[in-house]
């Protein structure tokens, strides 16, 4: 693993179970989760499709659509540097630079960036929590992963309509508490909820996350997928879970 000698202070190299690959990420910044890993499962790119990750941190998501799917390109734009550096050391140690691109660059301008009606689908891991509610003394980079500091529900969704082709998809994961206002505010951006699946920890507890898809310019009509179970006893996953992250 040659990649080994370039890894930057606190940095370390995980194991995906996908196709080989590896992601540099650096625990004392931000790692990814379990919800990135259930967006690349529950998102469907086809066969030519151009795909964009908005927030794609140290990439995550953009690596598994590649090794799960069979589009044609990948971007993933992220206005953190130090987290887009480590995407792109993680997308050039899996020799996927011809299949991946990471773009350091702002959400509210991804439009401008990219251009308009650019890409087929949008995959988004974007932060939870409004504003400063619950922020902790966590590091920078944490703080603005998990709050919405630098980005809000809407500029995501509004850039999203922008940048999708005319019934382009777009797939995002979130919490159940906002659903009302996720709702709206897709269907007021022109982004139809097509398809919704709730995330439970274990099957009598309440869900913690929430995965939509939705159309750009599609017809109001609303499938609700069976629940996703989590954890079939303490510390072990159920079958569902195990297949999306290919164990």
């Amino acid at each position: 693993m040659t990649m080994l000698n370039n890894l930057k202070p606190h940095e370390r190299l995980d194991e995906l179970h996908r196709n080989g690959y590896y992601i540099i990420q650096n625990p004392e910044k931000f790692c990814f989760g379990m919800d990135a890993v259930l967006l690349s499962g529950f998102a469907r790119v086809k066969k030519r499709e151009r795909v964009l990750d908005l927030g794609t941190g140290t990439g995550i998501i953009p690596i598994l659509l590649e090794a799960k799917t069979e589009g044609e390109h990948f971007t993933g734009l992220e206005i953190q540097e130090e987290s887009a550096d480590m995407a792109r050391r993680s997308v050039k140690l899996n020799h996927l630079e011809e299949r991946i691109d990471i773009v350091t660059g702002d959400i509210k301008d991804a439009s401008g960036l990219f251009g308009a009606s650019s890409f087929d689908v949008i995959t988004t891991n974007p932060p939870y929590m409004i504003g400063s509610h619950g922020l902790s003394s966590d590091s920078q980079a944490k703080a603005v992963a998990r709050h919405e500091l630098l980005c809000t529900l809407g500029d995501v969704l509004a850039e999203s309509a922008r940048l999708l082709k005319p019934k382009g998809r777009f797939y995002m994961v979130h919490r159940p508490f906002r659903l009302a206002e996720i709702m709206f505010k897709m269907v007021q951006c022109g982004i139809e909820p097509k398809r919704m699946q709730l995330v439970y920890p274990f099957v009598d507890k309440e869900p913690n996350m929430v995965l939509i898809e939705g159309l750009r310019g599609g017809n109001s009509r609303l499938k609700v997928e069976k629940p996703l179970i989590v954890y079939r006893e303490k510390d072990v996953y159920t079958d569902e879970i195990y297949d999306i992250y290919g164990y």
